[in-house]
């Protein structure tokens, strides 16, 4: 369960991203599958090929930029359907990531990354660890509030909210979704980076899936712990990542096989949508609300 603790930290990064392009920017964006493996194949050639693991980790993020940003300007300049543009992004970065690797798998383990020190002084798998990942998480978490509460921030959550609306402002909205963009598959490529020095290789089909165990993070996260505000919501995103990297270890140490791990994060995916339709989840999460309103309140009372 500290392993699935682990990869759910680390995947909230990946998390993030999403939530940027699905909620933030509203925009559907399918390159995560093709730039979360540039992350890890990026990082991972340049560890092998002698560069300082935290030059290599910052090298797989400005890939993952660039692969975002393609998207953004394949769907403002080429005027192509958002999903179309993340498609045809994903599908040329299957090629470069395999002309970047050289081969179908890179081996990291008899190099030293990031996370060496943590294996070699025997803390992965234990509570440093796990503090350690979770600062990560929390760091850019915040951030990304930081972010978006600026000016930029501010005018990119208006281009996902109302797009004629803040263009009549003066805004460009083709450089927000760019930007937007670009931001989502940097968190991205840095979650693949990341997870290929925890797992000790990077591999061409490391992503294939992976925007939908993004969706599951973000849906589950939201509908479990709310969106009240932007800090909420963000802190939901990382929380949901690690419940369904937690669902995941359940399932298959009730019996359930690797292979059948798509269908269960596609059931997961569905439950989320569905049960907050539900009168009954309604009510309780209702009651939560107001509890939590009532708390907030007593607390003000007695501050003042």
């Amino acid at each position: 369960m500290i392993a699935a603790l682990e990869l759910g930290l680390i995947y909230g990064l990946m998390a993030l991203g999403v939530y940027l392009t699905f909620r933030i920017l509203d925009f559907p964006d399918l390159t995560v599958d093709g730039s979360f493996t540039t992350g890890g194949a990026v990082a991972a050639i340049l560890i092998v090929g002698g560069t300082n693991p935290l030059l290599a980790t910052l090298a797989a993020i400005a890939a993952g930029l660039a692969a975002g940003a393609i998207t953004g300007v394949l769907h403002t300049k080429g005027n192509i359907n958002p999903l179309l543009a993340g498609i045809l992004t994903q599908i040329a970065l299957y090629s470069i990531n395999l002309r970047i690797m050289g081969a179908a798998n890179l081996s990291l383990l008899r190099e030293d990354t990031l996370l060496t020190p943590l294996r070699d002084g025997g803390l992965m798998g234990g509570a440093v660890s796990v503090t350690i990942f979770a600062a990560v998480a929390l760091v850019f978490k915040l951030v990304l509030d930081w972010f978006l509460h600026t000016d930029l921030g501010l005018a990119l959550q208006a281009t996902g909210d109302n797009e004629e609306m803040i263009r009549s402002f003066g805004v460009s909205t083709d450089r927000m979704k760019v930007l937007g963009l670009a931001l989502s598959n940097g968190l991205v490529a840095l979650c693949g980076a990341l997870i290929a020095q925890y797992q000790g290789f990077a591999d061409i089909g490391m992503g294939i899936g992976l925007i939908v165990a993004g969706l599951a993070s973000v849906i589950i996260g939201q509908a479990v712990f709310g969106t009240r505000t932007i800090v909420i919501a963000t802190l939901a995103v990382v929380l949901g990542s690690v419940l369904y990297r937690e669902v995941i270890q359940v399932a298959l140490m009730v019996g359930l096989e690797p292979n059948d791990m798509k269908l269960v994060s596609a059931v997961l995916v569905v439950l989320a949508l569905v049960l907050p339709q539900w009168g009954g989840f309604r009510w309780l999460n209702n009651r939560l609300g107001l509890r939590r309103s009532h708390t907030a309140g007593t607390r003000a009372k007695v501050d003042a």
